[in-house]
């Protein structure tokens, strides 16, 4: 690829999850799909990691009691579809996250695109 965009590495399944699951039924779905993120589509849209979960549970949260929308972030840092990979690794750097949903034009989720895309990426071009 001679100068990659997003949407030719992002994966085009958005896992979403409302902000009234719990925990422990995020931290499923995530280990379920082999996924390490879930957005949370809304007026108050954020994303919940599996960062957020391992935090959670050090912290000794009660992993049926508490809900995505107490440990997601929020607002979510999101991309255009059409950006350069080049310009979401960057956005990936300043504000030190993993993971960055994709919208389309009409700002509806698209895809998602993680740091371990961007890696691998990086390693078939060498």
């Amino acid at each position: 690829m001679d100068d990659p965009q997003v949407e030719d590495v992002m994966t085009t399944s958005v896992a979403t999850v409302s902000g009234d699951e719990t925990l422990s039924g995020a931290a499923a779905t995530m280990h379920d799909r082999g996924i390490g993120s879930l957005v949370v589509p809304g007026a108050e849209a954020g994303i919940l990691t599996s960062t957020d979960v391992l935090g959670a549970v050090a912290e000794g949260l009660d992993p049926e009691r508490t809900t995505v929308a107490d440990l997601m972030t929020s607002p979510v840092e999101s991309i255009h579809v059409g950006l350069r990979l080049e310009e979401a690794a960057a956005m990936m750097t300043t504000y030190d996250i993993d993971h960055l949903p994709v919208r389309d034009t009409d700002g509806d989720y698209v895809g998602i695109v993680s740091a371990t895309d961007l890696r691998e990426t990086m390693v078939e071009a060498e």
